[in-house]
């Protein structure tokens, strides 16, 4: 039997990294020097309080993967949303990212599963096994999303017209005071180990009073999942990826040391033109 090689595991490095600033208080619990184990993943999440639940009130634990052709309760979606279990394999980037954001966007990512749940269900009633735009745009976000909190209506209309140059360069001081960007999906986090021209997430956009950005970046967080959950409680909400923004994640101010040369925004192969208004 193989045994998989843990990754190489640099905590200091995403210590470092603004791109990883939502998971470093997690980050600061966790071992410096070997790749975390999913037994001290569940350990970091038995200490959380209050406890991290799924929809239906149980539990959340990371628990072995498991192998073969699975019928509907122990698939991976349903089984977490009826039991509680995230299917977690042991020395993988992409499924430890997963558990970090379920213990910093519990609730959001709580609502997540329950609307796949959900989709799955009535897509088994009905004979239909396609996906569906919401589960489409619920996997868009839980890999790849970015949560964007915005206090100036300018700054957002600017950023989902895709006015790139103008947001970050032209506007910089006023982009760095008015938006923050928090990145949400587990596989943004995976390729952010390696940041490279490109890179782009898909942003949710989510207005809020300019003193947020004065509270420290725990009850930032608390407070993002919890109106977040809410927003994708809300019936017609979050039904399309169209309701998602393409960011280009190291346009950001200070998200990347090229950026602070103007030219950088000229690249018109990252810093693309939008095809609507």
């Amino acid at each position: 039997m193989k045994v998989s090689q843990a990754p190489v595991w640099n905590r200091e490095t995403l210590q470092r990294s603004p791109l990883f600033a939502p998971l470093h208080p997690l980050l600061d619990e966790i071992g410096a020097d070997d790749f975390p184990s999913v037994q001290e993943i569940n350990g970091l999440l038995a200490a959380l309080y209050p406890p991290v639940t799924v929809q239906n009130g149980k539990r959340l634990r990371f628990v072995a993967q498991q192998p073969g052709k699975l019928r509907f309760e122990d698939q991976y979606e349903p089984r977490c949303y009826l039991k509680g279990e995230v299917q977690t394999r042991s020395n993988n980037l992409h499924d430890l990212f997963n558990s970090l954001v379920w213990m910093t966007f519990p609730k959001t990512k709580a609502i997540l599963n329950a609307r796949h749940y959900d989709a799955m269900l009535k897509g088994r009633a009905s004979g239909n096994t396609s996906r569906g735009s919401v589960r489409d745009v619920n996997t868009l976000f839980d890999e790849s999303g970015v949560i964007v909190v915005y206090s100036d209506k300018e700054l957002a209309y600017q950023l989902r017209g895709f006015k790139w140059k103008e947001l970050f360069w032209h506007r910089r001081e006023q982009a760095s005071a008015g938006l923050k960007f928090y990145i949400f999906g587990h596989a943004l986090y995976e390729k952010a180990l390696q940041p490279y021209v490109g890179m782009t997430g898909q942003g949710l956009l989510l207005a809020t009073k300019p003193v947020f950005f004065d509270w420290p970046l725990d009850i930032q967080l608390a407070h993002l999942d919890g109106i977040l959950a809410e927003d994708l409680v809300a019936q017609n909400n979050f039904r399309s990826t169209r309701d998602l923004a393409p960011v280009p994640l190291l346009g950001i101010p200070g998200w990347d040391a090229n950026n602070e040369f103007e030219a950088f925004y000229d690249n018109t192969q990252y810093f693309r033109s939008g095809r609507r208004n």
